[in-house]
């Protein structure tokens, strides 16, 4: 267990890494390889179909949710290889199709609010205004909370008009006053 890395080489293939070894005790020389392990990472689907993790997909479909918005690629490409990083830390490599959008979703959150809320309008398909809403109060991080509604004032009491004999005093209307709506006759217009 206790050696020292001699030399490091690269197979031709470049699948393993050659190294020679020396052990720290006994002072031996030996030979290990080391491989990347690779098992794929499988996206199960809603529909329980089972498909290879293609970060070539992901980075499509984050791109789409950017279009027209100012990201840079790098940006993107980097978000989509930190996803895919988390992907490989997980200890099952059947990983849902829900959290992969769910990790989709946190990163877009961070770099553009417009485009989180793009795909989380696809991914979740939102069927009314209140599942929109409450995506909206996720990003914003606190749910909406109505303002005050203030007290409402009470009205003042008109003032009648005086009465002249054998007359309705007609009753003034906001954008008109001295206009009685009821009248049949419309209003004469003075001439100036």
């Amino acid at each position: 267990m206790e050696d020292k890395v001699v030399d490091s080489r690269e197979s031709r293939e470049g699948e393993s890494i050659r190294r020679r070894r020396e052990c720290l005790k006994c002072g031996r020389r030996f030979t290990s390889y080391e491989r990347l392990e690779e098992v794929p990472i499988l996206i199960v689907k809603k529909d329980g179909r089972r498909e290879p993790f293609d970060r070539q997909k992901l980075l499509r479909g984050i791109m789409a949710a950017c279009q027209k918005r100012p990201v840079s690629l790098s940006r993107l490409e980097e978000a989509a290889g930190d996803i895919q990083a988390k992907l490989m830390e997980q200890p099952d490599r059947e990983v849902p199709s829900l959290l992969l959008g769910e990790l989709v979703m946190d990163a877009l959150k961070v770099i553009d609010s417009v485009a989180y809320v793009r795909f989380a309008s696809v991914y979740r398909d939102f069927k009314d205004l209140p599942d929109f809403v409450k995506a909206l109060e996720g990003l914003m991080g606190t749910p909406a909370i109505a303002p005050p509604v203030p007290m409402p004032l009470p009205a003042p009491t008109p003032k009648p008009l005086p009465a002249i004999k054998g007359t309705i005093p007609a009753q003034p209307t906001p954008l008109f006053p001295g206009v009685d709506p009821d009248s049949p006759h419309p209003a004469r217009r003075r001439k100036s």
